[in-house]
């Protein structure tokens, strides 16, 4: 949420309506009519755009087949309507749907969703990944609701975040999770497979994954497992304030250490992944959680699980899990964990500015491994179109030019870091973490976190950089 104008929150203007909703009290105890509350517009229009639904709680169930190709259960959606107006609908993003669309009548859409209850059900959009429940009443704000529906989760048959690998299954954007209105609306945005459509507010899950017991399922969140029937394992994992869920299974190795700062750091890797790459995926992913930790904030989900095979093609962030392909020279794990930060902790809307997930997480990475990679010296911009702060819907079409995200921004973080100085840099990096922790930011939010960090205009840097 931007910021009330200076002038809606001046004493002044405080006393004058205090003191206008006294009067109104007084003459409706003399007339004996209801005194309508007097509101104060900016307050009102805020609110009325807040992001929505909100203070969200996943229950889920899921049952899983024998090599965990196909689950299926019961998921259930709590939630609160933060906006000032009410709530008739919610939709649900079944992502997992993104590459396959609605299917074939002889390969139907790998995610589906039945007998909805709480609301009315209207037909799949958006190429099957939106789902339109109307609610059976409109929610008010503050009122909370829910919605329960069946789900069937199959992997596809590709090597991807919702895929699988020989005898492993990875379950990103598997699970439904609710989208997100605001000022601007739904934010029912097509799915891309080059980069992420995702976003979403944080929440809170809770999921039982009941799978055979030859199977290992790291889990987004702190897990613990629980006998179940013969030959089978229940997964419970309980995860707060996290925007998304995901999972994966499969005959993996184990091996568990705690970080010195305390973090719970689980791999998990296939037989034939690397040694070497699997030896030093881990070194660098327990330094960089507490690295990070240190640098932008504790690391709040105490448990991280790093998921390794030799064929997953680089890396995919999620709360509290990272896929990752390793080498003999290792993977971009140190990536992956930074975006434990910069989406996970501090949320954006990946689709219409991916410059603040990937290019924040490329900088830490940066950093981390001492700029080895880069060459900051010139900036190279491919066209006069490419800009650092274009959505997917850009980069979707000029995908030659998508290295702009990854390579230039991490660049441009750099020379305003040596703007501020690196001091400055991160203390006002710590300040913005704290102030939009489990929220959401934007482009105009970081500018301004930057600008109040110097007496220096930031206009012509952001000019200068395309940042806009």
């Amino acid at each position: 949420m931007s910021p009330l104008p200076v002038w809606s929150s001046t004493p002044l203007r405080r006393l004058l309506v205090v003191l206008l909703a006294s009067l109104v009290a007084m003459a409706a105890t003399v007339t004996g009519a209801a005194a309508a509350p007097v509101a104060d517009p900016a307050v009102a229009a805020s609110a009325a755009g807040a992001a929505t639904p909100d203070l969200l709680r996943y229950d889920v169930t899921l049952r899983a087949d024998a090599d965990g190709s196909r689950w299926t259960g019961h998921e259930r959606v709590s939630f609160r309507n933060a906006s000032g107006r009410p709530l008739r609908e919610v939709y649900v993003r079944l992502w997992g749907n993104g590459e396959d669309g609605c299917g074939t009548a002889g390969a139907p859409s790998p995610v589906t969703v039945s007998r909805v209850r709480g609301g009315a059900p209207g037909p799949l959009t958006v190429g099957c990944t939106a789902l339109r429940i109307a609610l059976p009443e409109p929610l008010a704000q503050g009122g909370r609701a829910s919605v329960a529906f069946d789900v069937s989760v199959t992997v596809p048959e590709r090597n991807a975040r919702f895929g699988r690998e020989g005898a492993f299954r990875f379950l990103g954007n598997a699970l439904p999770v609710l989208a997100v209105h605001d000022a601007e609306g739904w934010h029912l945005d097509p799915y891309v497979a080059t980069g992420e459509s995702f976003y979403s507010l944080a929440g809170d899950f809770r999921v039982r994954l009941d799978h055979p017991s030859a199977l290992k399922v790291p889990a987004t969140g702190r897990t613990r497992t629980l006998p179940g029937a013969p030959g089978r394992t229940v997964t419970l994992s309980v995860a707060d304030r996290v925007r998304d869920f995901a999972w994966a299974a499969g005959p993996f190795r184990t091996a568990t250490q705690t970080s010195p700062g305390g973090v719970l750091v689980r791999s998990y890797w296939a037989p034939d992944t690397p040694a070497e790459g699997v030896r030093l995926n881990r070194r660098d992913g327990v330094a960089a959680v507490d690295r990070f930790g240190k640098e932008f904030g504790r690391y709040p989900y105490g448990e991280i699980d790093l998921v390794m095979t030799a064929g997953f093609g680089g890396g995919m962030e999620y709360p509290g899990l990272v896929l990752l392909g390793a080498s003999e020279e290792g993977g971009p794990v140190v990536h992956e964990v930074a975006h434990q930060w910069w989406y996970g902790v501090v949320g954006n809307d990946q689709y219409a500015a991916p410059w603040l997930d990937e290019s924040f997480a490329q900088y830490a990475n940066a950093r981390f491994h001492g700029w080895q990679d880069f060459d900051c010296s010139e900036i190279d911009w491919p066209s006069e179109e490419a800009e650092l702060t274009r959505s997917m819907a850009y980069w979707s079409e000029h995908r030659d030019e998508y290295h702009v995200v990854y390579m230039v921004g991490p660049c441009v973080l750099a020379r305003l870091e040596a703007v501020l100085g690196a001091d400055a840099m991160a203390g006002m990096l710590r300040r913005y973490v704290r102030d939009h922790r489990y929220g959401v930011s934007t482009t105009a939010d970081f500018k301004r976190a930057a600008q109040a960090a110097t007496d220096d205009d930031l206009g012509p840097f952001w000019d200068e950089y395309r940042v806009r």
